[in-house]
């Protein structure tokens, strides 16, 4: 999910440059009763003393023996259905590269500012411990690299070169980016491998606003509890969570709510097509996905951190005459257990209104990302810069 995420920002930074250009039964034990029968006297002088009976004891109630349930029948396995389970062996250490390219327009104001952005993610997996069916991962961000052409004004940044290469730009955003590398979560994946738990938001929060009380509110109503598992998911959402055969298909959809920015839904449809067929894949198993992604302003549009307020809109994929859903490949590796590589193609279209200070401007949008995954054993950082 951190790729949609990928979009977000780019979506808000474009927002932001071109407005800078211009949400009890009681139940009482039963009474033991007590009977007493007197014998009938007879007629002789003589009395007897009249004999108590004593009170009958009901006999021991028997209970009835428990019926057994029949058992559920195990739902059976097609034997030529692939198991997608992801695989860790403690401090057995995998690494990630993402990378993004994203090409926008957005038209303000009768102006159209263009922006593209190319930037790339490395990340290191360290599997800390088993216990019962769940896993604790450590997710460190190890570095990245950031390229911003926006109407011909570029920002650069790349944390493995030295700080004087990367001086110029925009020095909030050259901070930015230094405070995300070393950044560290504990990753919590239930029997099913889903995220259940992630730790380090505080710290996280604290590390990007920098003591800053208005970045410190924004950062907290956009990383929420759900977000933070959507980005810190290992299998990026997108390995299958039950056994498949060839020509299967599936859905999955997930719900991103960025507080003042929005909300984001995404569907995913996977088709397993078996194994790959190219050269270098063939040992791979391969998955065809089309993505489909909405967006809708805040039910409450609000300031938040924000210098801007979307009011109304709507952005999607585009549809209509010539336009296909976006189509992306993922290939798994079954002896890893994991996804060795993936692309994933998105686009969004259409209009908001935003308003800054007392006016309300239309703002025209398209935008298009591709992003590819790699997962290796080793650090796809530059060798002289690999931290292991």
């Amino acid at each position: 999910m951190l790729r949609i995420r990928l979009m977000i920002a780019s979506l808000a930074l474009g927002l932001f440059v071109a407005f800078t250009a211009a949400q009890d039964n009681k139940t009482q034990p039963p009474t033991k009763e007590q009977t007493a029968k007197s014998d009938t006297t007879q007629p002789e002088p003589k009395k007897e003393e009249s004999k108590k009976e004593e009170p009958k004891k009901e006999p021991p109630k028997q209970e009835e023996p428990k019926k057994e349930e029949p058992k559920k029948e195990e739902p059976k396995v097609d034997p030529n259905a692939r198991t997608f389970a992801p695989k860790f062996e403690k401090d057995k250490k995998f690494y990630q590269e993402l990378k993004t390219q994203v090409s926008q327009v957005i038209k303000v104001q009768g102006q159209d500012v263009t922006q593209k952005q190319e930037s790339t993610y490395y990340f290191k997996w360290n599997p800390l411990k088993q216990t019962g069916e769940k896993w604790e991962l450590e997710h460190e961000v190890e570095g990245l690299k950031v390229s911003i052409d926006i109407s011909g004004n570029t920002i650069n940044y790349d944390s493995t070169q030295p700080d004087s290469s990367v001086t110029a730009g925009n020095p909030t955003l050259m901070e930015f980016f230094r405070k995300l590398v070393g950044t560290k979560f504990v990753v919590t994946l239930d029997k099913s491998f889903k995220v259940e738990s992630v730790s380090g938001k505080d710290e996280f929060i604290r590390k990007l606003s920098g003591g800053n009380n208005q970045l410190d509110s924004l950062f907290r109503n956009i990383v929420t509890d759900d977000s933070l598992k959507q980005m810190c998911d290992p299998t990026m959402f997108l390995v299958p969570d039950a056994p498949r055969k060839p020509g299967d298909t599936w859905e999955k959809k997930a719900t991103i709510s960025l507080g003042p920015i929005g909300k984001y839904e995404v569907t995913y449809k996977f088709k397993y097509i078996g194994p790959g067929t190219e050269e270098g894949k063939k040992e791979y198993d391969k998955i065809e996905v089309e993505t489909d992604l909405t967006y809708t302003v805040p039910k409450e549009p609000g300031g938040d951190g924000l210098f801007f307020r979307i009011k109304e809109g709507k952005l999607e994929q585009p549809k209509g005459m010539g336009e296909q859903p976006p189509k992306g490949v993922i290939y798994f590796d079954p002896k890893t257990q994991r996804i060795v590589s993936a692309e994933i193609t998105l686009k969004l279209k259409g209009e908001l209104t935003v308003n800054i200070g007392a006016t309300d401007s239309k703002v025209e949008i398209y935008q298009e990302q591709k992003t590819t995954l790699r997962t290796g054993e080793s650090s796809f950082l530059p060798t002289s810069s690999t931290s292991k």
